[in-house]
């Protein structure tokens, strides 16, 4: 197996932002037009901090590290998360800053290994237990 995927192996770190406007695009592909997405009224209203990124939008920026890495978006097989943590996306011109960072943490059968990802935002953890198998061979 090539040095870049045995155990151990750090994926190249990668940085993504995030600003309404992609929330928008999001909620036009994805039909979520859930108000929390969009409107920082209401977000705050029940409790949020402003308005949020969608998991599903959070969870596909951090898979991109994944398929850059791997060179095919099919090597990905497995792809798991736990949302820990919402990404408040400020109306501010900035929005938020989405950083991932990974690492083989073990090999499989079938030319497979295992990824953990470590996703965070403003510095806090949004994403839990981020893990992929990824074939390599």
């Amino acid at each position: 197996m090539a040095e870049r995927f045995a155990v151990g192996a750090v994926l190249p770190a990668a940085s993504f932002p995030i600003t309404r406007k992609d929330l928008v695009r999001y909620a036009g592909a994805s039909g979520d037009f859930n108000d929390i997405h969009w409107n920082g009224r209401f977000a705050v209203e029940v409790g949020l901090p402003d308005v949020i990124a969608h998991g599903m939008y959070t969870m596909a920026v951090a898979g991109r590290v994944l398929t850059d890495w791997a060179g095919d978006p099919a090597a990905v097989q497995e792809y798991y998360v736990r949302f820990s943590r919402p990404v408040a996306v400020p109306d501010d011109g900035v929005g938020a800053l989405v950083e991932v960072t990974g690492k083989v943490t073990k090999a499989l059968d079938g030319g497979r290994v295992q990824v953990d990802l470590t996703v965070l935002s403003a510095g806090q953890k949004v994403l839990g237990k981020a893990s992929a198998v990824v074939r390599v061979s």
